[in-house]
């Protein structure tokens, strides 16, 4: 590679776009802070840029796909710039990715960090990919415009799900210290930040060198100053204790938001998958977490067309999710993936049909996001605002994750007012301030 494109940063511009999970979109938040902090201005993805950095997912096939097009966007826009491709998917076939026209950097999930080393050196490979996989300290990205940001604390995975590739990308689980994460929370709210998402590949097996555990550290961070929102980006329904529960529910300050990964709602198929958890454990965190939290918006992923799916087993599927109070669906068809146990399972179902199986449960899921949308008329709830849209509303999200629609002629954005919810119209919550 020639030219120092780091040191020299006249003018110099980057342009970013990250694929997957609230991890990624924190690790390049921290990434693109450091691109500012050596002078380059962030331009929108697909316009010309001296650097494009890539950070991308590799859960499904699809994502592999989409981070192929995006390569080539990003060397149309750019044919004489640089193009970073990091994260999961490089981890895991770099040398497919290096062989793409335009690509110039190949970085691991480690080795990501070190994109400015890699961009000051005159001569270097193009691939640089750490198979011990280690772990870079707290990562922050802000998520709406400076309003609520992530806060890693956790990376890897010491689980070993038959359907999933993340454990090979990222490795075993690692914690920062909960000192590294109270120094790093303290920053965000030094720079304005109201809320606070703690994020990780699996963070309900945080243990922090010394033994501490996630309860332990979400009461210190629930102690700061300043803070006044703190929730959990997804945590995983075995991990989530009452201990945990009580220290979530000791605060106001912490959220009745929580997205409690699923995958299968029919045991066969949750012990194929070697999930940590059965259909009556699932029930029972999410019966305690309404019982500390009556008016929870509940989130669960759910994977559709798993290898011998019966469509008994997609039933079960279906009338759990029907019948337990989850509001926020995130569903997925199932994607073979290379070196995973499931991937060398007989019995694959055909994409017909597991399309099908999404597209059920995805409308299943919409009637009961409005059903619990609408059911929040009547009542008060503070709102984060975050923007004004074109039609001159104001946007901001419930504590427990509605997003809330109000007409004011005031500046709302990163305030936290509270709202009474008065009318539910084209699938929209509206409200009005209360003074």
């Amino acid at each position: 590679m020639e030219n120092n494109l780091v040191n020299s940063t006249d003018n110099k511009k980057v342009s970013f776009h990250t694929l997957g999970c609230r991890l990624n979109f924190s690790e390049t938040g921290t990434i693109s802070q450091g691109f500012v902090d050596r002078g380059y201005e962030i331009v929108e993805f697909g316009e010309q840029a001296d650097v494009t950095f890539i950070n991308t997912c590799t859960v499904t096939d699809a994502a592999d796909s989409t981070c192929r097009n995006l390569i080539r966007k990003a060397y149309k826009a750019s044919p004489d710039g640089k193009i970073v491709v990091a994260g999961c998917y490089a981890q895991m076939d770099a040398p497919k990715i290096a062989k793409m026209t335009g690509v110039d950097l190949v970085l691991g999930t480690s080795e990501k960090y070190k994109v400015f080393d890699y961009l000051n050196e005159e001569e270097t490979d193009a691939i640089h990919i750490d198979k011990s996989v280690d772990f870079y300290g707290a990562a922050t990205s802000s998520v709406d415009g400076h309003t609520r940001s992530f806060l890693k604390i956790q990376d890897g995975c010491n689980y070993v799900c038959s359907f999933c590739i993340i454990p090979f990308a990222r490795g075993r689980s690692k914690a920062v210290t909960i000192e590294s994460a109270i120094t790093e929370a303290k920053k965000l709210l030094s720079q304005g930040f109201k809320e606070i998402v703690l994020t990780g590949v699996n963070i309900g097996e945080y243990e922090s060198t010394s033994g501490e555990k996630l309860s332990d550290l979400v009461k210190e961070l629930l102690a700061l100053d300043g803070l006044e929102r703190l929730r959990l980006a997804s945590v995983e329904p075995n991990t989530i204790t009452d201990e945990l529960l009580e220290v979530m529910k000791s605060s106001p300050k912490f959220l009745d938001h929580f997205h409690i990964p699923l995958q299968s709602g029919d045991d066969t198929i949750l012990t194929n998958m070697r999930r940590k958890y059965s259909v009556d454990d699932y029930k029972r965190i999410i019966n305690k977490i309404i019982t500390a939290f009556p008016n929870a918006g509940i989130g669960a992923d759910i994977i559709c067309g798993f290898p011998g799916e019966t469509d008994e087993n997609f039933q079960n599927t279906f009338n759990l999710v029907k019948e337990l109070p989850i509001t926020h669906f995130h569903v997925f068809p199932y994607s073979k993936r290379k070196n995973t146990m499931a991937g060398k399972m007989d019995d694959h179902i055909q994409h017909p049909v597991k399309k099908q199986r999404v597209k059920t449960l995805i409308m299943l899921g919409d009637a009961k996001l409005n059903m619990f949308t609408e059911d929040q008329v009547g009542s008060n709830s503070e709102v984060l605002f975050e923007r004004e849209n074109k039609e001159g509303y104001w946007e901001g999200y419930t504590t427990n994750f509605v997003r809330v629609f109000v007409k004011s002629s005031q500046n709302l954005k990163n305030q936290i007012i509270n709202v009474q919810l008065t009318e539910f119209k084209d699938n929209k919550l509206y409200g009005e301030l209360i003074n």
